[in-house]
C-alpha cells in the first residue's frame, strides 16, 4: 500500500533525496558514433557583424512600476547562483547513479543538499526555490527506491496482494451510533450508484474507520495516480463513476495486483474472462496488468451485467462470483434483489460482504470531512509518453537513454512481465523524453537493442573503469565506437555491447501465497516511479468457478 511522505532520517539519506533537476553537460563527443551519421565538417569561421540595437520595449514604459522593473533588472543573487551548483551536482549524481557508481552519487547528492541549505537565504524567488528543492527530494527518493539503478539483469516487478482477501469472509461489529449519522450523510449525497446503509454496510463502514483506516487511506492516496484515467472511461462506457471503488476494493489501485485464486489487475480479472473482454496475455506481456486496458475491459463487462440484471447491486456481485451463480440464485429463490439472496445465503459469503464494503468505500469517500479524510492528499496523476518499440529492448537501455531509474520505467509499464518490451509494445516513458529516447534508440543497432547500454562519460572514467562497470572489455568498447587513441571525452555517448541477455523466467504467484510486498512506497507524492513489489506473475491459468468467490472479474 502506499505510505506516507520518504522523511529524511541521516544525513546521507537526505542528502540522496536531491539529484534529478539539474543540467546535463553540453560538451560535444569527439569521436564519430559507428551508428549515427557522420558529423558534419567543420566550417571555418566567419565574422559576424553586431545585431542591430532592439526597439525599446513599449510595455516597460514610464507607468510601469518600479518594483517591476528593479526586479526584471535585477542580477542573480548568491542564493540564485548556488542553486545553479545544486542543480549541477544533482545531475552529475544521477548520471553516477545511473552508471552504478553509488559512492560518487551519494557524493554529489551530498553536495547538492548542501547547496540547497546555504542557498534557502535569499533566493529571488522563495516559491519557486522551494518547488525545485521539493520536485529534487521527490526525485531522489526514487533514485534512492531504485538501488543503483539500471542494471542489466533486473527483474520486472512483480505482484501486490488483493487487499479485499484478509476481510471478505469476516463480520464486523456495528456501532449504534453510525447508522442515524449515515443515513443523514447518504441522504445527502449525490451518487449515480444507489447508496443503501444497513447493519452490513455499517460494519465496514465501522472497520474502515478504525482497524481498516490505512487501508482505506491507502487507496485514496493511490487513486490519484489513475482517477483521471478511470473517470474518463467509467464516463466514455456510461457506467456510475462511484465504480472506482470496486477497483479500490478489489486492488487498492495496485495495478499488479494479485489474489490467490489467480485473479490479475487493478480490477482482477481471471484469464478466461480478461480474453473475453479483449485482455490478451503473451510470454512477454499481460493486458490485465495495463490500467486503461483493464479499466476499458471493466467497464464494459460491469455495463453487460447491469443490462442482464437490471441492477448494480446484482450486477456488481456477478463481478465478483460470476453471472452463473447470481443468475441460480434469482431463479432458486424467484427474487432479484441482492439483500433478498443474501439475508437467504444463497450466494457466496465473500460475495455478500463483497457489495457491502464497495458501498462503505463509496460513502466514506464522498463524505471524507465526516471520517476525518478530508485531509488525505492524492498522488499526482501519472504522465507519460507513448513510445512503440520497432524491436525487442532492454528496459535498461531506456533507462540510460531517458536518463531515469528502472524502477520508473516498470513502474509506468505494468503489463511487462520481463524486462525486455517486445516488439511493437507501446512503451510509456517520462513525459518529455519520447522525441530524445527515439533519437538515441537509432544509435544502437535494432538487433542489439535487448542487451546493449549506453554510458555517459563522467569526469576522470577511462575505457577500463567502464567496462569493468558493465562487464565488457575496453578494446571492444573502442572498437564499437571508434574511439580515437586519446580515449573517451567527458560527456560522450558511449554504446556499451554486452552478451544478450537470458529471459526471465516467470514465477508463478502461488509460489508466494502471501504475496508479501517487497518494495514500500515512502513518499505520500509517488509517482509510477517508485513502489512495485518483486515478482513476476503466472500466466495461463484459469480460476475455477463453483459456489465460491474465484476473485476475478467475471468470477464464474
Amino acid at each position: 500500500m502506499v505510505s506516507g511522505r520518504h522523511q529524511v532520517v541521516s544525513a546521507g539519506a537526505c542528502l540522496l533525496l536531491l539529484v534529478l533537476g539539474g543540467c546535463a553537460s553540453n560538451k560535444p563527443a569527439h569521436m564519430m558514433m559507428p551508428f549515427a551519421p557522420p558529423a558534419p565538417a567543420k566550417s571555418t569561421s566567419v565574422t559576424i557583424p553586431d545585431p542591430p540595437p532592439l526597439p525599446p520595449n513599449l510595455y516597460l514604459n514610464s507607468e510601469t512600476p518600479k518594483a517591476i522593473l528593479d526586479r526584471l533588472a535585477s542580477p542573480p543573487t548568491s542564493s540564485d547562483l548556488l542553486i545553479a551548483r545544486a542543480d549541477e551536482a544533482y545531475q552529475r549524481g544521477k548520471r553516477f547513479y545511473q552508471s552504478g557508481d553509488k559512492e560518487r552519487a551519494r557524493l554529489q547528492f551530498d553536495r547538492a543538499i548542501e547547496l540547497y541549505f546555504q542557498a534557502s537565504e535569499n533566493p529571488s524567488d522563495r516559491a519557486g526555490f522551494e518547488r525545485r528543492f521539493e520536485e529534487t527530494v521527490d526525485g531522489i527518493s526514487r533514485y534512492d527506491l531504485a538501488g543503483l539503478g539500471p542494471a542489466v539483469d533486473q527483474e520486472v516487478p512483480g505482484f501486490e496482494k488483493s487487499p479485499l482477501e484478509d476481510i471478505l469472509e469476516m463480520t464486523f461489529p456495528v456501532d449504534p451510533k453510525l447508522k442515524t449519522k449515515v443515513k443523514e450523510e447518504v441522504s445527502a449525497t449525490v451518487s449515480q450508484l444507489p447508496l443503501s446503509v444497513n447493519d452490513a454496510v455499517l460494519g465496514f463502514i465501522h472497520f474502515f474507520s478504525g482497524r481498516g483506516r490505512k487501508t482505506m487511506i491507502a487507496g485514496m492516496q493511490r487513486a490519484g495516480r489513475y482517477r483521471p484515467l478511470i473517470q474518463r472511461i467509467l464516463d466514455e462506457e456510461g457506467v456510475p463513476p462511484e465504480l472506482i471503488y470496486l477497483a479500490q476494493a478489489e486492488s487498492g489501485f495496485f495495478p499488479r495486483a494479485v489474489s490467490n485464486k489467480q485473479a490479475t489487475g487493478m480490477w482482477q480479472f481471471v484469464q478466461f474472462r480478461g480474453r473475453e473482454y479483449g485482455l490478451m496475455q503473451t510470454s512477454y506481456s499481460d493486458d490485465r496488468l495495463d490500467p486503461e486496458k483493464a479499466t476499458r475491459s471493466a467497464a464494459r463487462h460491469l455495463r453487460d451485467l447491469y443490462n442482464k440484471f437490471g441492477d448494480w447491486y446484482l450486477a456488481i456481485a456477478a463481478y465478483n462470483c460470476g453471472p452463473g451463480n447470481v443468475e441460480k440464485a434469482v431463479e432458486r429463490t424467484g427474487y432479484a434483489d441482492f439483500w433478498e439472496l443474501r439475508s437467504r445465503r444463497t450466494l457466496p459469503l465473500e460475495t455478500t460482504n463483497y457489495v457491502p464494503i464497495i458501498l462503505a468505500m463509496t460513502i466514506m469517500a464522498k463524505n471524507a470531512r465526516e471520517y476525518d479524510l478530508d485531509g488525505v492528499v492524492p498522488d499526482p496523476p501519472l504522465e507519460y509518453d507513448v513510445v512503440k518499440m520497432t524491436s525487442p529492448t532492454h528496459l535498461a537501455l531506456v533507462a540510460d537513454l531517458t536518463e531515469t531509474p528502472v524502477s520508473e520505467i516498470q513502474a509506468l509499464n505494468p503489463s511487462l512481465l520481463k524486462s525486455v518490451a517486445p516488439a511493437e509494445f507501446n512503451l510509456n516513458v517520462p513525459r518529455g523524453t519520447a522525441g530524445t529516447l527515439l533519437a538515441a534508440l537509432q544509435t544502437v543497432p535494432a538487433e542489439r537493442r535487448a542487451s546493449w547500454r549506453m554510458h555517459k562519460v563522467e569526469s576522470g572514467e577511462t575505457l577500463a573503469t567502464i567496462g569493468k562497470r558493465y562487464g565488457a572489455t575496453p578494446s571492444v568498447i573502442a572498437a564499437v565506437n571508434r574511439i580515437e587513441a586519446d580515449g573517451p571525452v567527458t560527456g560522450d555517448l558511449l554504446v556499451i555491447p554486452q552478451a544478450t541477455v537470458a529471459p526471465v523466467s516467470l514465477r508463478k504467484p502461488a509460489a508466494r501465497p502471501a504475496a508479501k510486498r517487497a518494495v514500500k512506497t515512502t513518499s505520500k507524492k509517488a509517482t509510477a516511479s517508485a513502489k512495485p513489489a518483486r515478482t513476476v506473475p503466472k500466466t495461463g491459468t484459469v480460476a475455477k468457478s463453483g459456489g465460491r468467490r474465484s476473485n476475478a472479474t467475471g468470477r464464474s
